[in-house]
């Protein structure tokens, strides 16, 4: 009986030093950090996962928090994947529009290219949220309006040499929108299979691009049956 005292005892004491230790070994984080935390591991399991297959429990779990902790600093899943997707819309049109330095237009396009499978190739996680659909993309943009933006800025230059080649810069835009969309569309595919070289992709895209646009015809003709 008093050897079941003492088991008894010495196990309940194994447990509060085990408790203890684990409560020692959880480290105390600022609101920041806590914050910064919990936007890494959000992302990781967005791009994981996507929007509907991450729950608040799991992101909480991983984080070693409660879930009034995630409400508390986002308001919820959504909150969280808003901020997530907010700064990986900046991030690739910060790189996007920062390479775009060069004088020559097919430089130009040389250095969006890059710029995009740069992002894709660094910021993979990022990449995978900004492609899927988001239930909160209303509030957040998708990718698609994320390729508007780029292509706006893209859309200035096109506009320039439309002009000194005697075409009308009124279609610029949509010249821009065709452009960004054949690189990110490309990037989408190369995230997968990331073959042939980040260079060698960017010198096709860009070879595909440059030379349809030295032979650009100023009113280019249908020539199938159908004509509207």
């Amino acid at each position: 009986m008093i050897d079941d005292v003492a088991t008894d005892s010495s196990t309940s004491s194994d447990k509060s030093r085990a408790s203890s230790s684990r409560r020692a070994r959880r480290v105390r984080m600022t609101g920041k950090e806590r914050r910064e935390q919990l936007l890494d591991i959000g992302r990781a399991l967005f791009a994981d996962k996507g929007f509907e297959g991450t729950s608040v429990e799991e992101i909480a779990a991983r984080a070693g928090v409660s879930k009034p902790v995630v409400y508390e600093h986002f308001g919820g899943k959504e909150g969280l994947y808003a901020v997530v997707v907010d700064r990986e819309m900046r991030q690739l049109l910060d790189m996007v529009t920062g390479a775009l330095t060069a004088g020559h237009p097919r430089e130009l396009l040389e250095q969006a290219a890059f710029a995009l499978l740069d992002y894709i190739e660094s910021y993979t996680d990022g990449f995978r949220i900004l492609v899927r659909d988001s239930p909160v993309a209303q509030s957040t943009g998708t990718f698609a309006s994320l390729i508007s933006d780029i292509a706006t800025q893209v859309e200035d230059i096109l506009g320039l040499e439309f002009k000194a080649r005697g075409f009308d810069p009124k279609l610029a835009p949509l010249y821009a929108q065709a452009l960004v969309g054949m690189v990110a569309l490309t990037g989408q595919w190369w995230l997968d299979v990331r073959k042939p070289k980040k260079a060698e992709v960017a010198a096709h895209l860009v070879n595909l691009c440059w030379h349809g646009l030295e032979n650009l015809e100023s009113k280019p003709r249908l020539i199938g049956h159908r004509k509207s």
